[in-house]
């Protein structure tokens, strides 16, 4: 069984309404993000768990759609959350991204990362 990862990057704007730090939340702010897709399978007769040219083509539809846009008016999105983003991200991927196990969105610079392994 093999894992396979992939990085995208991308930067948006939003709010968020929160109840600590809660004053510059709910101003315009941004973040750089990087998203992390995981494919879990065996190997293929090409000796691949997925074309990684496929896997590109996923990825940029959703890099396109996050990238420099406001968050906040992305409608299926939600609340712009690293939880919501990765459910989002999962929703655009899983029908061309067979064996998709995992999407992790992270802000380097403050630390934080969210995974979302897909519906229960």
């Amino acid at each position: 069984m093999f894992e396979l990862s992939k990085k995208f990057r991308f930067d948006a704007a939003h709010t968020l309404q929160r109840k600590v730090d809660a004053g510059p939340s709910r101003r315009i702010h941004g973040h750089s993000y990087c998203a992390e897709i995981t494919v879990r399978g065996e190997r293929d007769a090409r000796g691949m768990v997925i074309d990684l040219g496929l896997l590109d083509r996923a990825m940029a539809d959703a890099r396109e759609n996050l990238d420099h846009h406001f968050l906040d008016e992305i409608a299926d999105l939600g609340p712009a959350t690293m939880e919501n983003l990765c459910v989002w991200i999962w929703r655009r991927l899983e029908n061309a991204c067979p064996g998709l196990c995992r999407v992790t969105v992270s802000r380097e610079s403050d630390g934080s990362a969210c995974a979302y392994f897909g519906p229960a």
